[in-house]
């Protein structure tokens, strides 16, 4: 347990290779894979790899506001999804951040527009590295900004 963050059902994180900042992300112990909310989802080829564009919607308030991203696939992947659905999804790997650490993480891109929260940290992408208290929230992300310089 030593050097474990701690974190509450919900936080704020970012991902800085997409661009993505102060993303509310729904942390979830009990899904095994992470996701995210992503449209406009197309397969292309850049130096004859396969890599993916799609857009990300990062203020659910706002869905106006798009961040057009593009990814490396790393995997694509069966998943089962929490009504119990069946689904292939391409998986990226991109860095996480969340209460002043990062790590990378894979991501399976999925349309989860009938969800509350544009993102979800399932177990794989909780590695070794944080301890969840599902009774708080914000707690990482709160500690992050007690901390900055005023």
């Amino acid at each position: 347990m030593k050097n474990k963050l701690l974190v509450g059902a919900l936080e704020v994180c970012q991902l800085p290779a997409l661009g993505i900042r102060d993303l509310t992300v729904r942390v979830d112990t009990g899904a095994q894979t992470s996701s995210i909310h992503v449209d406009n989802l197309k397969k292309i080829t850049k130096q004859g790899k396969p890599w993916v564009q799609f857009d990300i919607h990062p203020n659910i308030y706002n869905v106006d506001e798009v961040i057009q991203c593009e990814s490396k696939i790393k995997d694509i992947r069966w998943v089962k999804s929490s009504n119990g659905t069946r689904q292939q999804r391409y998986v990226i790997e991109t860095e996480f951040e969340v209460g002043g650490k990062n790590w990378p993480i894979s991501i399976t891109l999925t349309d989860r527009s009938d969800m509350t929260y544009m993102m979800l940290l399932g177990r794989e992408g909780m590695q070794d590295k944080i301890l969840v208290d599902p009774s708080e929230t914000f707690v990482a992300s709160e500690n992050v900004e007690d901390s900055q310089p005023e």
